[in-house]
C-alpha cells in the first residue's frame, strides 16, 4: 500500500530552517514520513550543535530524516557570501534534489516523494517536485504581511509605488491594507539604506517569488489568522497554521534544527529567580553589534539593577568575539547570566522571565506571543522594523529602544525602557491576551489547527 513521504527544502538559514523543522514535526505526528534536506554545510553545523544528532540520522522513531545535498559552491567561493550562495543554489539545487527524489523513489517504491514543501525563496524548486510528480507547497516562515508585501510587489511596481531597486517612489510609506501597519520607505523587508546596490540583489529576490509560489497548491504560513487577520486575506490561497511553537511536541526525539549548542545551565539559574523578574536579550543568529553599542548595552542592563539573561554569540561583535566593559562581569555576578546560546523558546515559558529584548525576527515574535511575554524591541534589518511595528502599535504588547542621532542605543534608553516595562502592566496583560488567542487558534478546531488538519488531510488522499 503507497503512503505519502514528503520531500521539505528550507532557505540555508537558522530563522528558516527551525520553524519549517517545527512544520515537519507537525506532520511526522500524524504517521506520515518526513525528509527533511539541508545543503551539506548547514547539515553539519546542525549535526555539531545537537548531541542526539548522528551524522548518519538513522533513527526513523519520529518519521523524520535528514539528509544533505551539495552546496554546489567551489572551493574558492567565500562561504559568507550568502547572495553568492543562493546564485549557486539556483543552478545546482534542481538537479541535486531531482537525484535525490529518483534515489528516493526508486528505494521504495511504496513510499515515493508526493509533496515537496520548500522555502518560499526556494520556490523555483518546484518545476523539479512537479517534473517528479510531487505536489508543490510553500512554506513563508515570516509574517503574512511580509509574504503579502512579497507577493504585491508587481502591482507596487507596475503602479509607480516602487521602482526597479526597490525604492519607495510615491511619499514615504507602502500601504497594502489600513488595517496591517504601513512599511516606511527605508523598513521594507529588501531595505539596504546606503547600499543600493545589495538593495537591488535582494529585491530581485522579491520580485521572482510571486511567480514561482503561485506554482504551488498551498501556502502555508507561520502565522494564526486571529494576530494577523487582514494580512492573511491579502493572500487568498494562504493557509495560516501558527505559531508553531515546540511546545507542541514536547516528548519529539527530533533534534531542534539549531546551529549552536544550547547552553541549558541558564535554565537552572532561571530557577532561582523569582517569578516575572529577568530580561532576556537575544538578538537571534545574524545581528552584529559595534563595540561602542556592546558597551552601551552593557552599561544599561548593568544600571537597571535587574537580573538579565544574555545571549551573546561567538560572532556578535562585528563577527569577532565580544569585550566587556572593565569590571563588567565581576559587578554584574550573579545578577547576570551570559550564554553563546540559549533554548529560547524554554527560557520564554520560564516564570522568571519578565521580558523579552529581541532583534523583532518573526521566529521570536511569535515565540514572545505564543508565551505571553512583552517585548523590548531592537530591530536590525529586513521584516524586523514591521514585526515592530505590530508589537509596539499593533498588538500594544513592547516599547521601542530608540537609537539616538548617532544610531546607537544609549545605557540610559536601554535602562530607561527596562524601568518602563517593570512599571507597566498593561504590555503584560495584553501579552496574556494574545498568548491566549495564540492557543485557542493552534488548539482543537482553532483555526491554525483546522488549516493544518485539511493540509494533512490533502496529503494523505
Amino acid at each position: 500500500m503507497k503512503s505519502p513521504h514528503v520531500l521539505a527544502v528550507p532557505f540555508p538559514a537558522q530563522g528558516h530552517v527551525k520553524p519549517l523543522m517545527k512544520l515537519c514535526r507537525q506532520i511526522a505526528k500524524r504517521g506520515i514520513k518526513v525528509t527533511f534536506v539541508n545543503i551539506q554545510s548547514i547539515h553539519e553545523k546542525i549535526v555539531a550543535a545537537d548531541k542526539n544528532t548522528s551524522v548518519d540520522n538513522n533513527n526513523e522513531e519520529d518519521n523524520i530524516i535528514l539528509v544533505s545535498i551539495p552546496d554546489g559552491r567551489s572551493p574558492e567561493d567565500d562561504p559568507n557570501d550568502t547572495i553568492k550562495l543562493l546564485e549557486t543554489l539556483r543552478h545546482s539545487m534542481p538537479g541535486f534534489v531531482a537525484d535525490l527524489i529518483e534515489e528516493i523513489n526508486g528505494s521504495n517504491p511504496d513510499q515515493r516523494i508526493s509533496c515537496l514543501i520548500a522555502d518560499v525563496t526556494m520556490a523555483w524548486i518546484f518545476e523539479t517536485a512537479e517534473k517528479m510528480g510531487a505536489v508543490p507547497v510553500a512554506f513563508s516562515p515570516a509574517s503574512a504581511a511580509a509574504i503579502a508585501l512579497v507577493l504585491h510587489t508587481p502591482e507596487l511596481l507596475e503602479q509607480g509605488y516602487l521602482d526597479t531597486n526597490g525604492t519607495v517612489t510615491k511619499g514615504d510609506i507602502v500601504s497594502l491594507s489600513e488595517n496591517v501597519p504601513a512599511w516606511t520607505k527605508n523598513e521594507l523587508a529588501w531595505s539596504a539604506p546606503g547600499d543600493l546596490q545589495t538593495q537591488k540583489i535582494f529585491f530581485d529576490c522579491s520580485v521572482r517569488i510571486p511567480e514561482t509560489v503561485n506554482q504551488a497548491k498551498w501556502l502555508l504560513s507561520n502565522t494564526c489568522y486571529e494576530i494577523e487577520p487582514s494580512a492573511c486575506d491579502l493572500s487568498p490561497n494562504l493557509l495560516s497554521i501558527g505559531p508553531l511553537l515546540e511546545s507542541q511536541n514536547p516528548k519529539s526525539p527530533s533534534n531542534s534544527c539549531s546551529f549552536h549548542p544550547e547552553d541549558e545551565s541558564c535554565l537552572a539559574w532561571l530557577d532561582n529567580k523569582p517569578p516575572e523578574s529577568v530580561v532576556y536579550v537575544s538578538f537571534g543568529s545574524l545581528a552584529v553589534f559595534s563595540q561602542q553599542q556592546l558597551d552601551e548595552l552593557a552599561f544599561g542592563l548593568e544600571n537597571s539593577g535587574r537580573a538579565f539573561l544574555w545571549v551573546v554569540r561567538s560572532d556578535l561583535a562585528n563577527g569577532s568575539r565580544a569585550v566587556y566593559p572593565d569590571g563588567f562581569l565581576d559587578r554584574v555576578g550573579e545578577v547576570g547570566k551570559i550564554v553563546e546560546w540559549a533554548p529560547q523558546e524554554r527560557v520564554l515559558s520560564h516564570t522568571s522571565t519578565a521580558c523579552f529584548v529581541s532583534h523583532c525576527g518573526w521566529n521570536s515574535t511569535v515565540e514572545g506571543v505564543g508565551n505571553g511575554v512583552p517585548f523590548l524591541c531592537w530591530p536590525y534589518f529586513s521584516d524586523q522594523y514591521h514585526n515592530q511595528s505590530y508589537i509596539c502599535d499593533k498588538w500594544e504588547i513592547g516599547l521601542r529602544i530608540e537609537p539616538g542621532e548617532n544610531g546607537i542605543r544609549s545605557a540610559d534608553e536601554i535602562k530607561g525602557k527596562i524601568d518602563k516595562m517593570f512599571c507597566d502592566d498593561r504590555l503584560k496583560k495584553n501579552a496574556v491576551k494574545m498568548k491566549e488567542v495564540c492557543a485557542k487558534s493552534v488548539g482543537e478546531e482553532g483555526s491554525s489547527y483546522n488549516n493544518l488538519e485539511t493540509f494533512i488531510d490533502h496529503l494523505m488522499k
